[in-house]
């Protein structure tokens, strides 16, 4: 039996930051160094950042990349590594894969699969690869891939692994979190392993980037398909194991060419280490699906704030559910000394959400203001009277509100620094349910991808993982409100949450016809009110905040739409 110690770099990079990123990826190397490791892999574009966009059109960019790897190959004194970057090459851009030893570069992968769908576009910027990439480091053969080379079944990349009889499969990955995701690789993973009859080590990006959250999860898969070692979630962690060579893989292998290639591949002729200390496995802690997701948005929000440079975010406290869960994770995500409250009370505001206010500000230890919006919005009406003339305002004096709300948030942003948090979530943002420039004013819309419903079991999710009542229970069952006229309810102008939720998860999420969404049983006024909120609210999220992503399919990136549309289903 041979055994290869291998480690996988779980590392959190910042966009276009390569003197941070390159000083990440060489510690993280000299600590594999250190273990004795006889081969380091770090993730997909690692030392860019993925995805760059159209930084890649800049021709700086590309050299940057080049001189980061350069500086990355001097560290590799003694130990195989394999870097992620941005790489150019006539007249071509790359989505690549370094191969390094001993201080020089050996190979470069060039990613053959390019996705081209959902939050992806590679196609945009990358040409494909055309040829595998395979080395031999001891009597074990290794091939180099980048992630959606595994993800498509029966692909080019996994035709030619199956054909080349490898024995490791490394998989360099930017695979972003949303629910649900983690056993969606697992099982690609283990059927490329249980395939392949080799082993996989799949090590991917950690991290907020704008709407995206990586949530790392490296693992490395046997033959048979079984986690063997894997890392912790939504952190950066060095992976290390031990991995056995199986015997029915170490059969006699045909001769290599005079050339010292062997099939196209390579051959490191320094042998592997022998003599050390077992690595010991521990044993990863899962979460649970609620677990999951506020750890992305506490992580997303985290490296929103910090990586864009602010050191405190404020946000507008009503006292309902939705600003209350934001604040939750903005407090776990910042530390509650860097986190502001700003309450602002109008005429129509209840005693009881008032009350509520301030119990958020009290129960997670951040500052609160109070800015009374009552005068500022008399002197409004009354300035506005002469053209407005006598007549209520209606909708037009709700929106007034909200939009002083806003720019009293902004205000207090540019007086101080701090970044503005919108507390709107994902089913108010789709049917429209807020006011441009006003609840919608800010830098990072935090639960623009939370349904309602998800925002109250993430509610309970908080006080069950503080062991009290951090979210007092009258704001869990207090109905919805945006207080902006008497006695006002959401369900007023909206369905039921229950109802809204599911044939929005429907529509926007599945892309699901209005027959089809009928068919499960609901009200076809009621569907086809929704879609027509939907489809009229474009305008809106366009000019909304990025928030973070947890769903299959979030606003933004994910689903893009015409504003100008006169499509009706």
């Amino acid at each position: 039996m041979s055994s290869l110690r291998i480690a996988l770099a779980q590392i959190n990079p910042t966009m276009g930051d390569f003197k941070t990123n390159t000083a990440k990826i060489k510690r993280n190397i000299i600590q594999a160094r250190k273990a004795d490791a006889d081969l380091v892999v770090c993730p997909e574009m690692v030392i860019c950042g993925y995805p760059p966009e159209d930084l890649l059109l800049q021709s700086g960019f590309l050299a940057a990349n080049e001189a980061a790897r350069q500086e990355v190959a001097r560290e590799t004194q003694a130990i195989t590594t394999v870097v992620g970057l941005a790489y150019g090459g006539h007249g071509k851009t790359f989505n690549s894969a370094a191969l390094m030893d001993e201080g020089k570069l050996l190979d470069v992968y060039h990613k053959i699969e390019l996705p081209n769908y959902g939050v992806f576009d590679e196609k945009r910027y990358f040409a494909p690869g055309r040829q595998p990439c395979f080395f031999e480091l001891g009597s074990w053969r290794i091939a180099i891939t980048i992630c959606e080379d595994l993800w498509i079944e029966n692909g080019v990349a996994e035709s030619v692994i199956q054909r080349q009889k490898v024995d490791l499969i490394v998989n360099l990955a930017a695979s972003p979190f949303h629910a649900g995701k983690q056993s969606v690789r697992q099982k690609i993973l283990n059927r490329i392993a249980q395939r392949s009859r080799a082993y996989v080590a799949y090590v991917n990006l950690v991290g907020g980037q704008d709407e995206l959250v990586f949530d790392g999860n490296s693992m490395i898969i046997n033959p048979r398909g079984e986690i063997v070692a894997g890392a912790g979630s939504f952190s950066e962690e060095l992976l290390l194991a031990d991995i056995e060579k199986p015997s029915r893989l170490a059969s006699p292998r045909p001769a290599s060419p005079k050339s010292g290639e062997y099939d196209g591949g390579l051959r490191i002729k320094r042998p592997l280490k022998s003599n050390r200390k077992a690595i010991r496995i521990k044993p990863v802690a899962k979460k649970n699906r609620l677990e999951n997701i506020y750890s992305a948005l506490v992580l997303g929000t985290r490296d929103y704030v910090k990586k864009n440079g602010f050191k405190k975010a404020v946000i507008g406290l009503s006292g309902g559910i939705d600003s209350s869960l934001t604040a939750a994770i903005a407090t776990a995500a910042l530390g509650c000394e860097n986190v502001i409250g700003l309450t602002m009370p109008s005429q129509y505001t209840s005693v009881a959400t008032r009350s509520d206010a301030g119990r958020i500000a009290e129960n997670f230890r951040i500052r609160l203001f109070t800015v009374p919006i009552k005068p500022i919005f008399a002197a409004y009406q009354k300035t506005l009277s002469g053209s407005w003339g006598p007549a209520p305002g209606g909708i037009a004096n709700e929106n007034l509100q909200a939009r002083i709300r806003g720019n009293i948030l902004m205000a207090f942003s540019n007086r101080f620094g701090w970044l503005v948090l919108t507390t709107g979530n994902k089913s108010e943002v789709a049917v429209g349910y807020c006011t441009l420039y006003g609840d919608m004013a800010g830098g990072l819309a935090v639960i623009k991808d939370v349904p309602k419903t998800l925002v109250y079991e993430l509610a309970q999710h908080v006080n069950e993982a503080a062991g009290r009542e951090l979210i007092p229970q009258s704001i869990m069952e207090r109905p919805p409100s945006a207080e902006l006229r008497p006695d006002q309810k959401d369900e007023d102008s909206l369905p039921p949450y229950g109802v809204l939720d599911p044939i929005l998860k429907e529509y926007v999420e599945e892309d699901r016809a209005l027959e089809e969404i009928i068919a499960e049983d609901f009200k076809k006024s009621t569907v086809l009110e929704i879609i027509q909120r939907v489809d009229r609210s474009e305008y809106k999220r366009r000019q909304s905040p990025p928030g973070i992503k947890i769903t299959p399919k979030a606003f933004g990136r994910d689903r893009r739409l015409p504003i100008t549309n006169q499509y009706r289903p």
